[in-house]
């Protein structure tokens, strides 16, 4: 039975263990994609907190490829110091640092959620056709040479991550952004090789998968996430994920990040506690590669169980580690593995027993129920 405190290795890179975090926009640039103070606390908070792997939020590869003014980018060299001393400080403290590179597409140039300081957005999007999404201005769609430039630009980006010093790198194919988009009938209604059928609209993510595999160190993971299904009558299906999970598997890529929907507003998701699980259990199963899990998996219970029934073989976690950035060291004490708490020393004076801990929680307790 895989345990969720056991090691997970893919290529050169091990894991302590199946825990990870998920990559999560914190939408806090000052509209020049460079990491903060904010992305170094976030992201090392969780480290320190026991997660395997800590990824940081989708990071664009070209600036017109940013979801807001306020994302994180990685389309320059300029940007490279800054990634790097988040990648340093999440490794000293045992975890993987990871990278999600990305392109939003038509669904990129929009305001924060919130007032980040961040200039307004004001580009042109860029997408597969000229579809828009609801609500979103009518982007235009890309030439042969815009496709080119920018799988080349997801290379330069792998290539920048590599020198930062993540060790693992993801393709974002996910949640209705430009690879994803390329990858739906929805969005993608081109009639040349880069749409129509199944070959042509799974291309894009092919040709770039293929790109960055070679550019990358051969010992480094190479994940990609997807939504496994479009959740809309005509969209993009799991069992077209599987055979997509299965080109890539054949390309090179390591991990498929299974997630779902984001493509159409007339989505229609059966949420849930682990909703997003039968989609990575399918895609695991049906193309014989390793997968990770994601959404609102919240217990530990129920992270050991989707490990143990063979439906992933890696937990990512995003709202409840912001809740609870030491959510790892909870689940050891409550599956009774104390062997793996692994709390630092500098936070174990008078905390190092599985019974303090559960105590400390237990009088904790109103604030693991927030949110």
């Amino acid at each position: 039975m895989t345990d969720l405190f056991s090691p997970l290795t893919l290529r050169g890179v091990t894991l302590k263990n199946r825990i990870g975090v998920s990559p999560m926009c914190m939408y806090s640039c000052r509209d020049d994609g460079m990491p903060t103070d904010w992305h170094l606390a976030h992201l090392v908070s969780r480290a320190v907190g026991g997660a395997g792997m800590v990824m940081t939020e989708a990071s664009a590869v070209v600036p017109e490829g940013r979801i807001t003014p306020g994302d994180v980018g990685i389309w320059s060299e300029a940007h490279v110091a800054a990634h790097a001393r988040i990648a340093a400080a999440v490794a000293a403290v045992g975890s993987v640092p990871a990278i999600q590179i990305a392109h939003a597409g038509r669904k990129a140039s929009r305001e924060a959620p919130w007032g980040s300081g961040a200039a307004k957005p004001g580009w042109t999007c860029l997408a597969p056709s000229a579809e828009a999404f609801e609500g979103f201005a009518v982007p235009k769609a890309m030439t042969e040479e815009e496709i080119g430039g920018t799988i080349a630009a997801f290379v330069e980006a792998a290539k920048r991550s590599v020198r930062a010093g993540y060790r693992i790198i993801e393709l974002h194919g996910a949640h209705g952004y430009l690879m994803h988009q390329f990858l739906s009938p929805i969005s993608n209604r081109r009639n040349d090789s880069w749409g129509g059928d199944f070959e042509g609209r799974t291309r894009f993510a092919r040709d770039t998968a293929a790109a960055v595999r070679a550019a990358i160190p051969a010992d480094m993971p190479l994940m990609l996430r997807i939504s496994h299904s479009d959740w809309v009558e005509g969209g993009w299906t799991t069992e077209e994920s599987v055979e997509l999970a299965r080109r890539l598997k054949a390309i090179g890529v390591d991990m498929i990040d299974v997630s779902s929907g984001g493509l159409d507003a007339g989505q229609k998701i059966p949420l849930g506690p682990g909703y997003q699980v039968p989609g990575a259990g399918a895609v695991k199963t049906g193309a014989g590669i390793p997968v990770a899990a994601v959404g609102m998996i919240t217990d530990p219970a129920q992270a050991q169980a989707i490990l143990a029934e063979g439906k992933a073989d890696l937990i990512l976690l995003a709202r409840v580690l912001l809740r609870e950035p030491y959510w790892p060291m909870r689940a050891a004490a409550e599956l009774g593995r104390p062997d793996a708490l692994g709390i630092p020393p500098q936070y174990d004076r008078g905390w190092n027993t599985v019974a303090k801990w559960q105590m400390d929680r237990a009088i904790a307790e109103p604030m693991h129920t927030l949110g």
